[in-house]
């Protein structure tokens, strides 16, 4: 079956830098469009970034210019590489994949940015 695991959250100050990681299994990864979506306390899940299957990248404008997404097809992969971090970045971090016309999830893993 699919599965989506998300890793490397954790707590940082503002200012620090996290990486995240999706490893997924059960979809043919090199062709699936993956995304990066964040939930805050309180509020709806957003898109933060996305990765097509050919590398084309997009990202919220709360993102831009200082998180990058990445992946790496040999390791069924996914990455968040998230810089300059601000207590407003503070949420679950969810990795998610469309495939085969269903979206699936991961389980989140914890950002805590602390001022």
């Amino acid at each position: 079956q699919v599965q989506l695991v998300e890793s490397g959250g954790g707590l940082v100050q503002g200012g620090g830098s996290l990486r995240l990681s999706c490893a997924a299994s059960g979809i043919i990864f090199s062709i699936t469009t993956m995304k990066w979506y964040r939930q805050a306390p309180g509020k709806q899940r957003e898109l933060v970034a996305s990765i097509s299957s050919g590398g084309t990248t997009n990202y919220a404008d709360s993102a831009k210019g200082r998180f990058t997404i990445s992946r790496d097809n040999a390791k069924n992969t996914m990455y968040l590489q998230m810089n300059s971090l601000k207590p407003e970045d503070t949420a679950v971090y969810y990795c998610n994949a469309l495939y085969s016309g269903r979206f699936f999830w991961g389980q989140g893993t914890q950002v805590t940015v602390s001022s």
